[in-house]
């Protein structure tokens, strides 16, 4: 195979990314789904985005192991049928059987959208080896620009389809014919290469880290596992209740419709770009240095939430994505420095269970305060007193804190690691 299989499959990969960018757009569709489907609700509402990022978790571990045993190509293909198909029938979910949402949008969405992240990403690194960083950052920022790409297609969308309330679910069918058609597209061209692939196309005298490849069963024998798994459950949870939360957010600090949806594409935008420049900078700094500077400023953004105001909220929440989306560039990337490329669909899947146990306790921790704040008089929602949220951002920041202990603990161990491997 020459390199420009290598590119195919790499863009194929990010056009994939781009649609799975949905998922981080969830905040648009958040208040008129608790209205209109679960009686305002708000955690019930935000639980379908949990859902859908829980069973991404897991969808990325059976589609590792189907990639390693069939092809990246059919995984990537069916789980674009099964991530359509839920979104399709998540258009006919109505208020009289509202957990339908939790099945179609939630589980096979998630499902179909983990078939095809992991698996795309491992398919790209495995091309390019020497430069997982770059090329993981490449992909996974193209997930992130998905939702600067989609907010305004789906703004217009659900304004065309009815409004809040209404729209959204004739929005999610036309969400799920594009998926469709893009994944069974880009599946065309994922396809992993040769074995003597890394011998031949590594620069002479580059190193390469996690040289040796730890299959599944071996990766869970070892601590570093557990400390990988534990900092990515703590460190995503600022970003993600700010995802599920931003418009809302923004709508309470007082910016009408329109420019309350500047915050999603802020969010989405710098997790995008945080996604690519921290996967560049990692390569450099180190994934474990990167992350713990990541973590650091997650911690501290937290805490800011309360006291932004004006068009200050939509440089915090950019500054969230940006640092959130960084995290997400790196895991991968570690997780391939310590356990090896071959199994890594399956590895970052099982890694990846950290961010969907993540994902369900910071949105319920959101929208709990979130049904919290709400003002209402005579039975009626009225409005919401955005500062009662506020307990939930603390959270996250210690959260972030309790991370940089996690992955400390992790540069300990690989110290000694590799002081008996020299002994």
């Amino acid at each position: 195979m020459t390199k420009k299989h290598g590119l195919f499959a790499v863009f194929a990969a990010i056009a994939i990314q781009l649609t799975i960018g949905i998922a981080y757009i969830w905040s648009l569709f958040q208040d008129g789904v608790a209205e209109s489907i679960f009686a305002g609700n708000h955690a019930d509402a935000v639980l379908t985005f949990s859902i859908l990022l829980i069973t991404l978790t897991m969808g990325s571990v059976i589609g590792g192991k189907l990639a390693i045993k069939y092809s990246t190509r059919r995984v990537v293909f069916i789980g674009g049928i099964i991530m359509s198909a839920g979104f399709i029938l998540a258009s006919f979910v109505t208020a009289q059987n509202p957990y339908f949402l939790w099945l179609t949008y939630g589980v096979m969405g998630g499902t179909g959208m983990g078939f095809t992240y992991s698996t795309t990403i491992a398919c790209a690194q495995k091309w390019y080896p020497h430069k997982k960083g770059f090329v993981t950052g490449i992909i996974v920022a193209s997930l992130g620009f998905g939702g600067v790409v989609l907010t305004p297609l789906i703004e217009l969308l659900i304004n065309k389809f009815g409004g809040a309330g209404t729209g959204e679910f004739k929005t999610f069918m036309v969400l799920g014919i594009v998926f469709l058609v893009v994944c069974s597209a880009g599946s065309i061209f994922m396809k992993n290469p040769p074995a003597n692939h890394i011998a031949a196309s590594v620069p002479a005298g580059t190193v390469i880290k996690g040289a040796r490849n730890y299959s599944p069963s071996e990766m869970l024998k070892t601590p570093q596992f557990y400390l990988v798994v534990f900092s990515l459950l703590l460190a995503c949870m600022g970003g993600l209740m700010m995802i599920g939360f931003a418009k809302p957010i923004a709508l309470e600090k007082g910016f009408d419709e329109k420019a309350a949806a500047v915050g999603v594409m802020a969010i989405s935008m710098f997790n995008s770009l945080g996604r690519l420049l921290w996967g560049i900078i990692s390569d450099k700094l180190g994934r474990k240095n990167t992350i713990l500077i990541l973590l650091a400023g997650n911690a501290v953004l937290s805490l800011l939430v309360n006291a932004a105001e004006g068009y200050f909220v939509f440089i915090l929440i950019a500054f969230i994505g940006f640092f959130y989306g960084g995290l997400l560039s790196n895991f991968p990337s570690l997780t391939a420095d310590l356990f090896g490329a071959k199994h890594m669909s399956v590895n970052y899947g099982i890694v990846l269970l950290g961010f969907g146990v993540g994902a369900v306790i910071s949105s319920q921790i959101a929208g709990h305060f979130r049904n919290l704040s709400a003002i209402v008089e005579d039975g009626v929602t009225v409005g919401y007193d955005i500062s009662l949220m506020f307990p939930a951002f603390v959270a996250a920041s210690c959260c972030a804190a309790a991370g940089i202990i996690m992955m400390l603990i992790l540069k300990v161990l690989q110290k000694r690691k590799k002081a008996r491997e020299q002994a």
